[in-house]
């Protein structure tokens, strides 16, 4: 028995019957509602499969959305992290500018100084030793006994120089002097660093005039420091009697625990340089 060959007679069969069927009913006319009857038999097949067709292509184009927008949102993170880091970058530009145009006014209002910008690349972690370390050294000229300014002020002086790198003795360690003199008085005395990163100006003689606020600045006494270079404010005076000198605070008009960027004066040779 020939399957295949009986299954192609039985599907002529039954398509010739299909089309008498049609042919009488369209003679009778009821193929119409024979139609109707089919179609409204397969509408609520069509629409269920229309829904689902719907549901799964709706979902898939969510999918497609989440996954755009994770990229995008991806895309924005990487953005603002590179404007916040332009912004730190644009914000430090601005400070160094500052900072350089500071140490510019200073050089201007002091033409016969020739000095050279350093940066201040180490600190006393100490509480001893007042001292900075700038990145500048002998390859650059410096020499021990070098006066180190700050666009606002006296900083220091070089105690110690290497090839690429300096020390730099703080006004406020309790090893340094300076001679100083009252701005507005002339009254003379020295200032020498205290404990605790303050100054302390001693050796007035009695009936000289020194006041809170008072300036005080480098007199070139000792030939240690130039003249009139600034050394800070009087914070409070200490008077007595029965004392030879008078006494007086000073704030350092430079934040030494701040500095960042400093000079070092090249033309002017120090007579003498006492580390004691």
């Amino acid at each position: 028995m020939d399957w295949k060959k009986d299954k192609s007679t039985l599907v002529l069969v039954i398509l010739s019957f299909g089309l008498g069927l049609m042919l009488i009913l369209q003679q009778m006319g009821q193929l119409g509602a024979v139609q109707d009857a089919v179609v409204g038999m397969l509408v609520p097949v069509q629409y269920t499969v229309s829904r689902v067709t719907n549901d799964i292509s709706a979902k898939f184009e969510a999918l497609t959305h989440m996954q755009e927008l994770e990229a995008q949102k991806k895309e924005l993170e990487k953005t603002v992290a590179e404007l916040s880091l332009r912004t730190v970058e644009l914000e430090e530009a601005k400070i160094e500018l500052a900072l350089l145009r500071e140490q510019l006014g200073f050089k201007e209002a002091n033409p016969a100084l020739e000095t050279l910008a350093a940066e201040v690349i180490g600190q006393d972690p100490s509480s001893l030793v007042r001292y900075l370390i700038i990145d500048r050294g002998a390859q650059d000229g410096i020499q021990s006994g070098m006066p180190v300014i700050s666009s606002h002020g006296l900083v220091g002086r070089i105690a110690d120089v290497g090839t690429e790198w300096s020390k730099v003795l703080l006004i406020t360690d309790p090893s340094s002097a300076v001679n100083a003199i009252v701005q507005r008085s002339r009254a003379t005395g020295v200032v020498v660093g205290r404990t605790g990163r303050s100054l302390l100006m001693r050796y007035i003689a009695q009936g000289e005039s020194v006041e809170k606020d008072d300036i005080i600045i480098t007199s070139g006494l000792g030939g240690n420091f130039p003249r009139e270079l600034v050394i800070g404010q009087v914070t409070q005076v200490h008077q007595s009697d029965v004392e030879m000198f008078q006494e007086a605070e000073i704030r350092s008009a430079v934040d030494l625990s701040r500095l960042e960027l400093v000079m070092v004066i090249l033309n002017f040779t120090p007579i003498e340089f006492e580390t004691e």
